[in-house]
């Protein structure tokens, strides 16, 4: 593949990766998250927040894609590796942007990891999305994070549990792994549920990624909601308010959205979030880009 055609691809992939965290933060109305209607459960971030971790995460994104343009090295576990230090640069890059709010960490990680492997296939096949785009992303994303879960929770039972995370927290306490968990197993929810949901949706763009969030929420168990509830049994209810939006029609009617609205007001209210399931969301959005779906 010629240089030009490197550098158009790096920018597809890049640009594809920003618009997808604008276009979360769009939609609306979302339980608890922020967007254009309110800042739900995080009275600490806005939009525009979002709009300037976005833009600072820019060249991150780069950055992955030019990575897994150039790897060679059969061992992908070593492609994560290479952008695992970069993640944490961009960390400190969204932090000083935001001055210290946490927008898009879970991003940093999850869209990192996608838009390396994006690079890395789309350099075999010549920059064409092929029909089994998708399985070879997967695969791809499996073979870096081979050893995710087993490198992150070594050791955590000899951690000072004030040292840990709310991930190794839920991990010991309920079994839980978390978006590692999800990770590690090459984002089945993502790839099973959301983007085929998300391809034979109907509707404007709005409603078509509001419906596709509430599918993830349904098959997720979101760390995020669990941290802010406290316990595990959360989960449960909140999979019956979305089999109740459902069941009204979703976004596409007047009971539905209204369901959605007053569900906002109740997370709000109980400082409630669905951040892990927003990522989610995020990572579908650019393969519905990269697709060309949305």
């Amino acid at each position: 593949m010629m240089r030009k055609n490197k550098l158009k691809l790096a920018n597809e992939i890049t640009e594809n990766a920003l618009k997808a965290l604008l276009y979360e933060v769009s939609v609306t109305p979302k339980p608890g998250l922020v967007d254009p209607h309110g800042h739900g459960s995080h009275s600490d971030m806005t939009v525009f927040t979002f709009i300037d971790s976005s833009v600072s995460l820019q060249s991150y994104f780069n950055q992955c894609v030019q990575a897994g343009l150039v790897f060679g090295n059969n061992d992908l576990t070593q492609l994560f590796e290479t952008i695992r230090p970069l993640g944490i640069q961009a960390e400190k890059d969204m932090f000083a942007v935001t001055k210290g709010v946490n927008t898009h960490k879970g991003a940093v990680f999850s869209l990192g990891v996608f838009t390396a492997a994006t690079g890395y296939l789309l350099n075999r096949t010549k920059g064409e999305v092929q029909a089994n785009f998708n399985n070879d992303l997967v695969v791809i994303i499996k073979a870096m994070l081979n050893d995710l879960i087993d490198h992150d929770f070594d050791k955590i039972k000899q951690k000072n549990s004030m040292n840990l995370t709310a991930g190794e927290q839920q991990f010991l306490k309920y079994g839980k792994t978390g978006i590692r968990g999800e990770a590690q197993a090459g984002f089945p929810i993502v790839f099973n549920h959301a983007l085929p949901y998300l391809k034979a949706s109907k509707g404007t763009v709005n409603q078509r990624l509001l419906d596709t969030l509430m599918t993830i929420v349904s098959y997720s168990d979101d760390s995020n909601l669990i941290k802010r509830a406290g316990t595990v049994d959360i989960l449960d209810w909140t999979h019956r308010q979305v089999e109740r939006y459902f069941e009204l029609g979703g976004s596409c009617t007047d009971q539905g959205l209204q369901f959605l609205y007053q569900l906002d007001e109740v997370f709000t209210k109980d400082n409630l979030s669905l951040g892990g399931s927003a990522d989610l969301l995020i990572l579908t959005i650019f393969l519905g880009l990269m697709e060309k779906v949305i």
